[in-house]
C-alpha cells in the first residue's frame, strides 16, 4: 500500500527476456486482431482505462471541454498498418482516500479508483538490472513491441505503480464506473413509452367504454332482442367462450412458469432499484435471480394448478411435474449445451461442473417440491368461476378474415409493447455484449411497469376483436399473440448482431444466438402470461355483464 514502483520486470529470470513460441505468438496476434480485453481486479475494483473525449476541439481551454469516460479493462494490444503490437508495459494508477481520524491513530487508506495506462515498449528500449527493476525510455523516442505471428518473439513484461490521493469517499468509489453519459436518452425513452401507453389507453377506453356499453345495453334490452342478435358478434359465442382448449396441461404449465418468471423479475428489479444488489459483489444479480426463481415455484404451481382445474383437467400430479420441468428443462438444456462448447475451448467463462450439479440439486430439491406444493393447493381450491355455462355441442366458427390470422396478430400486438421498451433493450444488450456497466434499475423498473400495462391493454383489444369475429378459440391464440413483442426482440437481436457486433467465429456466434433464444423464450412466456391473465379477466367481466337466458 502506498509504495511507488518506477518500473518492475515480471515473469523472467534475472534480466533475460521472455520468449513466446511461434504458437503462443500466433495466439496472441489472433487475440489482438479480435479486439480482446484484459480484466484485472485490485481491492475488488475492476481496472479501467480512461478515455478523454474532446467535445470541442477548437477551443483553447481544452480542460473544460474534456469529457472523461471509462472503459472496462484494457486492450491486449493494437494494430497499425497491418503490424500487430502488444501492450507489455502497464502503468497502474491507484487513487486512495485517507479516513479522518482522531489525533493519536494512524491513517487508514482506502483504494477508491484503479486505472491503467497500457503501453507497448520494444525489447531494445528497456534497460533491466539484476534486481528485476528496469528503466523506461525517455520521452517518445521508443518504438512499440511488435508481435510477429510467424516466428518466436522476445519481450519483457513490465509494470509501474503510482499512488495518488483522492477526495472520493469509499462509499462512492463505484460512481465513476456507473456514471452514464446518456441519461437524457433514458428519459426520452420513458416519455416515449408513456406516450405510447396513454395512446393505447385512450383507444382502449374508447373501445371498451363506448362499444361495450352499447353492446351490453343492446343485449340487455328485453323487447327487440331478435334484431340485435343478428348485428353483433361476441354474445353469440357465449356458450363456447369458456370451452377448455386443446392441451390444457401444457397451457397451464407454461402460464405457471410465466407467473414464476414474473414474480422473480419484479422482485429482482425492485431490489436492485433500491440499491441492494451492489455491482461490487459480482454475480449477485444472477444468484438472486436463480434463488428467487426456485422459491417462486409455490406461486407458479398454485396458479397453474388452479387454472388446470378450471380447464377441467384431472391429472394433477402429471400437471405439476410438467410445470416444474418444462421451462426450466429447456433453459437448463440450452445452457448445458452452450457450456459444453465453452469447456471445449478451455475458457475461464465456463460454468464449473460442481456449480451445474448444485443448480440441478436446487431445481429438484427446492423448486420441484415447492411447485408440487403450490399445485396441490391450487388444484384443491375452487376453480375460477366462469359466468356462463358451456354448451354441449361446439358452434361452427365462420371463415375468418386475413387479418385475423395468428401471425398477423403477433405482428400487430407485438409492435406497441416493443416500441415502449426498445431503447432500454439497446442499453441492456450493450451491457451484456459490449463490455459496459448497466446500473439503471430505476429506469428499468419504470419500463417494466409500462410493459406490463401495454401488454395487458393490447391483449384485451386483440381478444375483443377475436370474439367479435365469433372465434371462441382464444386461449392459446391469446397466449401466443400477447407474446408477440418477443418476435420483435428476436428480430432486433439479429439486427444488433449484424450491425453492432463484429463476431466472426462459430462458437461466439453460437453463444450469442443460444443466449438470445433463452431471452426471447423467457420474454415470450412473461408477456404471454401477462396478456393471458388480462384477457381472461376481461372476458369474465364482459360475459358477467350481459343477461343470458
Amino acid at each position: 500500500m502506498n509504495s511507488e514502483k518506477k518500473c518492475e520486470v515480471l515473469c523472467s529470470q534475472s534480466h533475460k527476456p521472455m520468449t513466446l513460441t511461434v504458437e503462443q505468438s500466433r495466439l496472441v496476434a489472433e487475440r489482438i486482431t479480435e479486439d480482446y480485453y484484459v480484466h484485472l481486479i485490485a481491492d475488488n475494483l475492476p481496472v479501467a482505462t480512461r478515455l478523454e473525449l474532446y467535445s470541442n476541439r477548437d477551443s483553447d481551454d481544452k480542460k473544460k471541454e474534456k469529457d472523461v469516460q471509462f472503459e472496462h479493462g484494457y486492450r491486449l494490444g493494437f494494430m497499425d498498418v497491418n503490424k500487430i503490437y502488444l501492450h507489455n508495459h502497464l502503468s497502474f494508477i491507484l487513487y486512495y482516500h485517507r479516513e479522518d481520524l482522531e489525533e493519536d491513530q494512524e491513517h487508514t487508506y482506502r483504494v477508491v479508483r484503479f486505472e491503467v495506462i497500457p503501453q507497448s515498449i520494444r525489447l531494445e528500449d528497456l534497460k533491466t538490472d539484476d534486481k528485476s527493476s528496469c528503466t523506461l525510455p525517455e520521452g517518445t523516442s521508443s518504438s512499440p513491441q511488435e508481435i510477429d505471428p510467424t516466428k518466436e518473439n522476445q519481450l519483457f513484461f513490465t509494470y509501474s505503480v503510482h499512488w495518488e490521493e483522492s477526495d472520493i469517499k469509499w462509499a462512492s468509489r463505484w460512481d465513476t464506473y456507473l456514471t452514464m453519459s446518456d441519461v437524457q436518452i433514458h428519459w426520452f425513452s420513458i416519455v416515449n413509452s408513456v406516450v405510447v401507453v396513454f395512446f393505447l389507453s385512450g383507444i382502449l377506453s374508447m373501445i371498451i367504454i363506448r362499444t361495450l356499453r352499447k353492446d351490453i345495453a343492446n343485449y340487455n334490452k328485453e323487447d327487440d332482442i331478435e334484431d340485435t342478435m343478428e348485428e353483433s358478434g361476441w354474445k353469440l359465442v357465449h356458450g363456447d367462450v369458456f370451452r377448455p382448449p386443446q392441451y390444457p396441461m401444457i397451457l397451464s404449465s407454461l402460464l405457471g412458469s410465466g407467473i414464476q418468471l414474473f414474480c422473480m423479475i419484479l422482485i429482482v428489479i425492485f431490489v436492485a432499484m433500491l440499491g441492494m444488489l451492489s455491482p461490487s459483489s459480482r454475480g449477485a444479480l444472477m444468484t438472486t435471480a436463480c434463488f428467487l426463481f426456485m422459491f417462486m415455484g409455490v406461486f407458479g404451481g398454485f396458479s397453474a394448478g388452479r387454472l388446470y382445474r378450471t380447464l377441467k383437467g384431472h391429472r394433477w400430479k402429471k400437471g405439476a411435474f410438467c410445470t416444474a420441468t418444462l421451462y426450466p428443462g429447456v433453459v437448463f438444456g440450452i445452457c448445458f449445451v452452450l457450456n459444453c462448447f465453452i469447456w471445449g475451448k478451455h475458457s475461464s467463462g465456463a460454468v464449473p461442473f460442481p456449480t451445474m450439479v448444485a443448480l440441478l440439486c436446487m431445481w429438484f430439491g427446492i423448486s420441484l417440491p415447492l411447485v408440487y406444493l403450490g399445485y396441490y393447493f391450487g388444484f384443491r381450491k375452487q376453480p375460477y368461476d366462469n359466468p356462463v355455462r358451456t354448451n354441449q355441442i361446439p358452434r361452427q366458427i365462420p371463415e375468418q378474415r386475413w387479418y385475423m390470422n395468428r401471425f398477423v396478430g403477433i405482428l400487430m400486438a407485438g409492435i406497441l409493447p416493443f416500441g415502449a421498451m426498445f431503447i432500454e433493450l439497446f442499453f441492456i444488450f450493450s451491457a451484456i455484449w459490449e463490455n459496459q456497466f448497466y446500473y439503471l434499475f430505476g429506469f428499468l423498473f419504470l419500463v417494466f411497469i409500462i410493459l406490463v400495462v401495454s401488454c395487458s391493454q393490447i391483449s384485451i383489444v386483440m381478444v375483443y376483436f377475436q370474439l367479435c369475429a365469433e372465434d371462441y378459440r382464444w386461449w392459446w391464440r391469446n397466449f401466443l399473440v400477447s407474446g408477440g413483442s418477443a418476435f420483435y426482440v428476436l428480430v432486433y437481436a439479429i439486427f444488433y448482431f449484424v450491425n453492432k457486433l463484429d463476431i466472426v467465429e462459430f462458437i461466439p456466434s453460437l453463444l450469442y444466438f443460444g443466449y438470445t433464444a433463452l431471452m426471447v423464450l423467457s420474454f415470450w412466456l412473461l408477456t404471454g402470461t401477462i396478456g393471458f391473465y388480462a384477457a381472461y379477466m376481461f372476458v369474465r367481466k364482459i360475459y358477467a355483464a350481459v343477461k343470458i337466458d
